[in-house]
């Protein structure tokens, strides 16, 4: 059947709502930490356009702030050492099933890890690698330590839809 995904991403960050907070504290325990703080960074949209029909389904993407021991300064050098040698592999990868890696002034948009690599995120698992436009990654980077350290609003639920995406 011919066709292909588009994907659509929205971009937070959002506060949790209760369904991702819930599910952030319970995977905290299950990992043995407390949790800190949750944060919905994105949905992604994966729209099917084939030749007879359409489809397609929504997915959030949250990050659950446990309180994970960071990783020293030379184990996370070592982490974003492996990212930047596979970088470029997974952009490849990444544009053989949903198109080019997103571009912006002819700048590659950076990938983003879903569990940061100062805090034991894997730096090559593709499910813990997003792309974000390089403001949002700014603020994604500038929120994940207030995020960590338990500090509003990460800390308690916001609403169930954080946005307004024309009735989806």
């Amino acid at each position: 059947m011919a066709g292909s995904f588009k994907p659509t991403f929205y971009y937070g960050p959002w506060q949790c709502n209760q369904r991702w907070m819930t599910y952030c504290a319970r995977q905290c325990a299950a990992e043995g930490y407390p949790l800190k703080g949750c944060m919905w960074l994105a949905d992604l949209t994966l729209d099917w356009e084939g030749t007879t029909h359409n489809a397609g389904g929504r997915y959030a993407i949250t990050h659950c702030c446990c309180d994970y021991p960071p990783l020293s300064p030379a184990a996370t050098k070592a982490a974003r050492d492996r990212w930047k040698g596979f970088r470029e592999k997974f952009r490849e990868d990444w544009g053989k099933k949903f198109g080019q890696w997103p571009e912006e002034a002819g700048e590659s948009w950076p990938g983003h890890h879903i569990r940061d690599l100062k805090h034991g995120g894997d730096p090559v698992d593709p499910n813990n690698i997003m792309p974000a436009p390089t403001g949002v990654h700014d603020i994604f980077s500038f929120e994940y330590p207030r995020c960590y350290d338990g500090l509003p609003p990460w800390n308690t639920v916001g609403p169930d839809l954080p946005y307004l995406d024309n009735g989806r």
